[in-house]
């Protein structure tokens, strides 16, 4: 496993984690001005969300670049199963495969959506995603640009994802069978696992991203209250060792923190200095 205590230049920022996954959340700060705040601190790289990219994909990964860093990832495809029939995303999920691409940024996010209309349980459903992610598989590759499966915690189930477990998301990998698929692990959404640890050790070669937050004791809301690195009760050190050991993960390390009552009411220079602090210490 890696060592970090000295050296943060693994670690990326999610921009969520200074609210720019939603309107009006967080201090609006420009693409440009955390593009610059990140380099002036030594990060490694930078995962956006779709919404700040607009038409300036280019331009923008290009800036990121310029500045020394990486584009580590984009944040997300719409959902993909669930209550939206395909016909009426499947133009927005192929933009967003465009957008990833354009942005030079190496693996797009893919949270799933819940169960089909019509359906019990997640079988058919993980089934009918698995179809249609070797679709999209084909038409990333001509992009360069391999998919994420992210699991998301049981809390989620229903109506955002159907996938639980790292388990679950290589079930579907393997049912697609295509080079550019993988996963994406979440510590909010796997921390709680036992088996977490023998399933990563499984996906050796397909996590193509680690994503670092904390699970609070007493969490308020289960979408927009994660917890810092180091304020919550998840195993961080452990969790790691075994996407680095297990997983043979050697990527950048991407904290992504929603948190509409706490972080994203501070100053997001302070919270981008909390985090390359904490990242040093606790992760």
């Amino acid at each position: 496993m890696r060592d970090f205590t000295n050296d943060h230049s693994a670690l990326a920022l999610n921009t969520a984690s200074l609210g720019h996954n939603l309107d009006g959340a967080g201090a609006g700060w420009s693409p440009e001005r955390v593009i610059d705040a990140c380099a002036e601190r030594g990060y490694g790289g930078i995962v956006f969300w779709r919404r700040e990219i607009g038409t300036r994909a280019v331009e923008i990964g290009n800036r990121v670049r310029q500045a020394g860093l990486h584009v580590a990832g984009l944040c997300r495809t719409p959902f993909i199963v669930g209550s939206e029939r395909p016909e009426r995303i499947w133009d927005e999920v192929r933009a967003s495969i465009d957008m990833a691409a354009q942005l030079g940024a190496p693996v797009l996010t893919i949270v799933t959506g819940g169960t089909e209309p019509g359906t019990k349980g997640v079988i058919e459903t993980q089934n009918i995603l698995a179809d249609r992610v070797a679709d999209l598989a084909r038409y990333a590759a001509e992009g360069g640009v391999s998919l994420a499966l992210e699991p998301l915690n049981p809390m989620f189930g229903g109506n955002r994802t159907c996938l639980f477990t790292v388990a679950d998301a290589l079930a579907v990998c393997d049912r697609v069978g295509a080079a550019n698929i993988g996963i994406a692990v979440d510590i909010y959404h796997v921390w709680w696992d036992r088996r977490l640890a023998e399933s990563l050790t499984a996906a050796r070669g397909r996590v193509l991203g680690y994503h670092l937050c904390d699970w609070l004791e007493n969490t308020r809301h289960m979408l927009l209250d994660r917890g810092m690195m180091g304020d919550g009760v998840a195993d961080l050190r452990a969790i790691r060792q075994a996407v680095e050991d297990g997983a043979g993960y050697t990527g950048l390390c991407e904290v992504e923190v929603f948190s509409a009552d706490d972080w994203w009411k501070r100053d997001p220079a302070d919270v981008l200095d909390v985090i390359a602090d904490r990242f040093r210490r606790f992760c």
